[in-house]
């Protein structure tokens, strides 16, 4: 019983995840460029540039990282919304990028085990509703050797900032779906990934990492 309450809050709170993207759509590229511009930094670049053959986006929302790939990777984008890849099959269309872009969810990637050399996911694990069930998916799917690259926005390292994260968490949650106070960190640890480089910064409010698949 308690499994089926869990399948049926998660089915619940993706379907409610679904009609956010859906109204925030046509805002979202333009609320990422301020963000990235006063917190994230370079962080997609130090994601993407490390991806390399089969390549798996996971929540890849409106497809920003499409011109941060390496031009040899051959990419595969999924997403909850099918507004936002809309907008991300037009911008592969402007950068003239081969993607496959189609609908998925996190939670149930449709794909057999091992297909991936890479699986990316950047600034999403926050808004997906088990994060630790998108993490083992993510391990499932990839090849063994396989690497597991993450950015997203934690709990910070300072105090004080922790205390305002879980305030306006409770903001964030019911206007966003946006958890602040997350760290995926010590699920790819449990999930059996070897963590190959990490850094922290901003506070420790931006986190990413490069994990492989032992």
């Amino acid at each position: 019983m308690d499994a089926e309450r869990d399948a049926h809050e998660i089915a619940r709170a993706v379907e409610r995840q679904r009609e956010l993207w859906r109204r925030n759509a046509p805002r979202y590229d333009r609320q990422m460029q301020f963000w990235e511009g006063k917190l994230f930094g370079d962080a997609r670049i130090w994601i993407c540039s490390r991806a390399s053959g089969d390549v798996l986006e996971v929540a890849a929302g409106t497809c920003l990282n499409l011109r941060f790939y390496p031009p040899d990777a051959r990419l595969t984008c999924v997403d909850l919304s099918p507004e936002m890849l809309d907008i991300g099959r037009e911008r592969a269309d402007r950068l003239g990028r081969a993607a496959t872009i189609q609908e998925g969810d996190a939670h149930d990637l449709a794909f057999a085990d091992s297909s991936f050399d890479s699986v990316v996911c950047t600034f999403s694990l926050c808004n997906i509703p088990d994060q630790r069930r998108a993490i083992a998916e993510m391990h499932r799917v990839l090849r063994p050797d396989g690497l597991l690259l993450l950015a997203d926005h934690v709990v910070s390292t300072n105090r004080v900032i922790t205390v305002l994260q879980r305030g306006l968490e409770r903001l964030s949650l019911r206007f966003a779906g946006d958890h602040l106070t997350r760290r995926p960190y010590p699920l790819v640890v449990e999930n059996g990934f070897v963590i190959q480089d990490h850094e922290r910064y901003r506070a420790g409010i931006v986190e990413r990492l490069v994990a492989l698949k032992a």
